[in-house]
């Protein structure tokens, strides 16, 4: 943690559970996940990590959950892939970070609600139904705004049985507001800030954020500088964001979410992918998608926790922020799936 911040900001940070919501290393089979170090090294005591979105092939995403468990595994002095919330507490009190996985789409589920209870045995944690694109469960947020599908309502119900996080990030309207009344547990935006301080098609609106609320869950703030606004990735551009959700809907549904991508140059997209399909021209996100976006880095956590202590925010409720919302999440979400 760095020294730089007080001592009062460093003991809050370290009595908090930490929690990151999204963020992303290199698809890749055989891939290390040594750059996680820098979230344990930051305080956090859980990330998710993303192992497939819509346009990656199912060898490829089982592929990446094999090497990503057994590098975990190898590690068991430092992560640990956790099956409960009480596992993320154990991770807590023993300094290490806990690591799940989560999905952005629902591509891979082949058309098969069955596919859901094997990515939860897995190691997935958390899904969204649809990546930027329209699909057969629903929209995507730079897709046509269709509904959810007939297919997507029982997507849904199966995960809330199975125990995953329902994610609406990267969703379209539509289908997000219909996942928020159907879904009978409550439901996330894991990377999402709002759109009302940047009017960008990855953010969401104040319909959503409330209805988000309303399922008991939480929108968790994206680090990502474009969604922040004029490509700002300064604590205070965040903490504005998360500003504008707690006095929208209250401190218990914000959390953190910073969507970091560890190997911006990593070359890790399906062959022939066009790029300008599934991150559409004029939403700034660069000739190279990953490389030219600016991330507020998980280095940045102690800060954060600074910086909220700063804005006169209790220090039970920069917990909450930090992490304590989405454990109260996992908790209410996580459970073995009903027989």
């Amino acid at each position: 943690m760095s020294a730089a911040i007080s001592e009062r900001a460093q003991a809050v940070h370290g009595r908090s559970l930490v929690w990151d919501a999204h963020a992303c290393l290199p698809l890749l089979p055989g891939q290390s996940m040594v750059a996680l170090e820098r979230h344990r090294a930051a305080g956090a005591s859980y990330v998710s990590v993303n192992v497939g979105m819509d346009f990656n092939p199912i060898p490829t995403i089982m592929r990446v959950i094999a090497a990503f468990r057994a590098w975990i595994a190898e590690h068991s002095d430092r992560y640990l892939l956790p099956e409960t919330v009480d596992d993320v507490r154990r991770a807590k009190r023993e300094g290490k970070l806990a690591v799940a996985f989560d999905l952005e789409g629902s591509v891979m589920l082949d058309d098969d609600l069955s596919m859901l209870r094997l990515y939860r045995d897995l190691g997935v944690r958390q899904i969204h139904l649809a990546y930027n694109r329209d699909n057969s469960v629903g929209g995507g947020c730079h897709g046509a705004d269709v509904p959810l599908t007939p297919f997507g309502r029982q997507v849904v119900d199966e995960i809330n049985r199975v125990g995953l996080i329902m994610d609406c990030s990267h969703s379209g309207y539509r289908t997000s507001m219909e996942v928020m009344e159907r879904s009978k547990r409550p439901v996330v935006f894991s990377h999402s800030n709002p759109k009302a301080l940047k009017n960008h098609g990855r953010n969401v609106t104040d319909d959503q954020i409330d209805a988000c609320a309303r399922t008991g869950g939480v929108v968790c703030v994206s680090g990502i500088g474009i969604f922040l606004g004029a490509n700002d990735i300064s604590t205070e551009a965040l903490v504005r964001h998360v500003d504008y959700i707690v006095d929208r809907v209250g401190i218990d549904h914000v959390g953190l979410g910073l969507d970091y991508v560890f190997d911006r140059e990593a070359d890790d997209l399906p062959p022939g992918l066009d790029r300008e399909d599934w991150w559409p021209p004029g939403n700034e996100y660069g000739k190279s998608i990953f490389a030219e976006l600016k991330i507020v880095p998980p280095e940045r956590l102690p800060e954060i926790t600074e910086a909220l202590l700063a804005r006169q925010y209790r220090e039970a409720d920069v917990a909450k922020i930090m992490g304590g919302n989405m454990v109260r999440v996992a908790e209410q979400t996580w459970r073995p799936p009903e027989i």
